[in-house]
């Protein structure tokens, strides 16, 4: 048995133990559908699921570490259970914010681009 916090950062599924506990707090961590509190102690073959947007990430607990593992030993400790779909549809959702890193793209458009963008419309429709 181990707290979901520790967990999670153990199989590598956040950077830090901080960013996992912060995840908890924030409700986008569940186990067994539910939301938890960093402090939850987990079984053997319970589901963990992680918000990763756009999608929400499965892995089924097969066995407890000492500490944090080696990457090439997750799959000794955990399993992922995510759909094929769902993977793609994350592998998708990396891609276009990639593409828009790449562009100069940061978010939302700001008050200029939204103008030059207008502009570009009108002179399109003309």
């Amino acid at each position: 048995m181990m707290r979901i916090e520790k967990y999670i950062w153990c199989i590598r599924i956040f950077k830090t133990r901080s960013l996992a506990t912060k995840a908890c707090n924030e409700g986008k961590v569940l186990l067994n559908n539910n939301i938890v509190k960093p402090g939850k102690i987990i079984k053997e073959n319970d589901i963990i699921s992680v918000k990763t947007i756009p999608i929400w990430r499965l892995f089924k607990v097969l066995d407890f570490p000492k500490s944090r593992i080696n990457a090439k030993l997750v799959s000794d400790y955990a399993v992922e259970i995510t759909s094929e779909d769902d993977l793609l549809k994350l592998k998708e959702y990396q891609n276009i914010n990639k593409e828009n890193k790449y562009l100069g793209i940061k978010g939302r458009p700001t008050k200029k681009d939204r103008r030059n963008i207008n502009k570009l419309k009108d002179f399109n429709a003309k």
